[in-house]
């Protein structure tokens, strides 16, 4: 398990929230033929609005700084909490980031009243179909928004 942990982005974390998000989705450009959402996204903008967590691991050895390894962008709405990203760098894969930072938005969602997560992911990305449902999410419907193929999500809270 990791011993990260998990706190709002400050804006001196912008260039590592890019990293991460490059890092996690670059790979898929070749599978879906297109720029992930993510990529594209204003992060700046999404860290000043206070949208975005990051998962910092320490350093081996404790000696250096934590490094941002892992991270989440999600966006309150009037019923529910919307997971719009869930991005972990490559490097962290298997260490348990992914599942402290998917554990932190369902505890974020309580807190916030919120009583179900929404999220979507790319109909190609087939690692998160098998992900999602591993952590009570379930298939709601699948669609095009544009030029992308979307499963739609839902995990219920009550």
């Amino acid at each position: 398990m990791t011993d990260a942990r998990i706190r709002p982005a400050r804006p001196a974390d912008v260039p590592d929230v890019r990293r991460v998000i490059d890092a996690a989705f670059r790979p898929y450009i070749a599978r879906i033929g297109l720029v992930p959402v993510p990529m594209k996204a204003d992060h700046a903008a999404n860290v000043a609005a206070g949208r975005v967590f990051v998962a910092e691991t320490p350093t081996a050895g404790a000696a250096g700084p934590a490094r941002v390894t892992g991270l989440v962008v999600v966006d309150r709405r009037a019923d529910h909490l919307h997971l719009d990203t869930v991005a972990v760098h490559p490097e962290a894969h298997g260490t348990g980031v992914g599942r402290l930072l998917l554990e932190f938005v369902e505890a974020h969602a309580r807190a916030l009243g919120l009583p179900e997560i929404r999220l979507f992911t790319n109909a190609l990305m087939w690692e998160n179909q098998r992900i999602y449902p591993r952590f009570g999410y379930e298939v709601v419907e699948r669609g095009a928004t544009g030029p992308y193929d979307r499963i739609h999500y839902r995990k219920r809270l009550d």
